[in-house]
C-alpha cells in the first residue's frame, strides 16, 4: 500500500498547492493527485485555478513526487487533443512521474462553454473516443481522427516524454470500472466499494494499480474538525447523480442546505484519533486498492501534516 495526498485546488491558491506538494515530498507520501475542476464545489471553498499551470511550477518545485490529475474530464469543456499536448508537456517536465488521470466529468465545470449535457452513456462514449485520441498523439505522429464525436486534423505533438504518462480513469460505477480495466493503465475511486475494483478487473485491470481518494478532517478536537468538514466540504454526503448533475456552486450549497455537521462526520473520519484514519486505509486495502491518497479538508495543512508525520506514518 502506497500513501498519498490530495491537492484541492477548490480550497488552495495556486501558490498554497505547489508548497503543499512540496512539503508532501519531503514528509514521504510517494505521490499526489490534483483536483481540475472550473468551479469549486462551493463559493465557500472558493478557488479553482487552472490545473496545467500550477503542475508546472510543482513540476519545478519537487524531485520525486509522483503527481497526476485528480481528475480531468478530455471531452467538453476542453478537447482532448489539447488535453494529450497539455499532459505531453508536463511529462516531459517530470519525466517518469506524471500520469494522465480521466474522468467523465460533473455538468459543474463542463457546461461553462454552452454546450449540452449529455446522459450517463454518451459521456461514457465520449471519454472512450477521448482516451484513443490522448493515446494516439503521444504516438509523435502526424494524425487526421474523424470520429463520433472529435474531428483531429494534421495534428503532431513535437513536446514529447521519453516514454508516455500512465492513464488511470475515475470510476464510481461498474460500468466505467470495466472500461477503465479495458482502456486505461488504472483505476481512481473515491469509496472502497469491492464491485467497482472486480469490474475493474474484469474488464482487464488485474495486476494494474488503484487509486482511491480518502478524504479526512484532522483538527486538535473532534468537535473541531467536524466544524470545519460540515462548513468547506459539505457536497460529500450527497448521494446518486446529484453531483454530477448540479451546474453551479450555489445550487451545491443550496442542496447542501439540510446538511448536518454528524451527517459529514459519517462520511468521513474527524478529529484527532489516528485509529480512525488507519481503519479507513484498511478498507480501501481490503476493498483491493493498492493506493490510497488523503484529502485533508480546510485551510489547516500545516496541522494534517504534523498530524500524519507523527501518528500516522510510523504506524503505517
Amino acid at each position: 500500500m502506497e500513501i498519498g495526498y490530495a491537492l484541492s485546488s477548490e480550497e488552495h491558491q495556486p501558490d498554497a498547492l505547489v508548497d503543499n506538494a512540496r512539503r508532501a515530498e519531503q514528509l514521504g507520501f510517494s505521490f499526489a493527485l490534483i483536483s481540475d475542476h472550473f468551479h469549486p464545489w462551493t463559493n465557500r471553498q472558493g478557488n479553482s485555478s487552472f490545473v496545467w499551470t500550477v503542475l508546472g511550477a510543482i513540476a519545478r518545485q519537487t524531485d520525486r513526487l509522483r503527481v497526476g490529475t485528480g481528475v480531468t474530464c478530455p471531452t467538453l469543456r476542453t478537447h482532448p487533443a489539447i488535453i494529450a499536448h497539455a499532459a505531453a508537456t508536463v511529462a516531459a517536465m517530470m519525466p517518469g512521474r506524471f500520469f494522465l488521470g480521466l474522468g467523465s466529468g460533473e455538468r459543474l465545470n463542463e457546461h461553462v462553454l454552452g454546450d449540452p449535457w449529455p446522459p450517463s452513456h454518451v459521456r461514457q462514449e465520449m471519454l472512450a473516443e477521448a482516451i484513443i485520441v490522448i493515446k494516439t498523439l503521444w504516438s509523435g505522429e502526424q494524425i487526421d481522427h474523424d470520429g463520433a464525436f472529435y474531428t483531429v486534423e494534421n495534428a503532431r505533438l513535437y513536446t514529447l516524454p521519453p516514454e508516455p504518462p500512465h492513464i488511470y480513469l475515475a470510476a464510481s460505477g461498474e460500468k466505467t470500472a470495466e472500461l477503465a480495466g479495458r482502456l486505461t493503465d488504472g483505476f481512481i475511486g473515491t469509496s472502497p466499494k469491492k464491485e467497482t475494483i472486480e469490474a475493474f478487473d474484469q474488464g482487464g485491470g488485474k495486476g494494474k494499480p488503484r487509486y482511491g481518494q480518502l478524504t479526512v478532517c484532522w483538527a486538535p478536537t473532534e468537535d473541531e474538525a467536524v466544524r470545519t468538514a460540515h462548513e468547506w466540504w459539505p457536497q460529500t454526503v450527497l448521494g446518486g447523480s446529484l453531483s454530477v448533475e448540479i451546474a453551479t456552486p450555489a445550487d451545491f450549497e443550496a442542496a447542501c442546505e439540510t446538511v448536518r455537521p454528524e451527517d459529514v462526520a459519517q462520511a468521513m473520519p474527524c478529529g484527532p484519533d489516528p485509529e480512525k484514519y488507519l481503519a479507513a486505509i484498511r478498507e480501501y486495502a481490503d476493498a483491493g486498492y493498492d493506493h490510497v491518497y488523503l484529502h485533508q479538508v480546510g485551510p489547516d495543512q500545516d496541522g494534517f501534516f504534523s498530524f500524519f508525520e507523527r501518528e500516522i506514518s510510523p504506524k503505517l
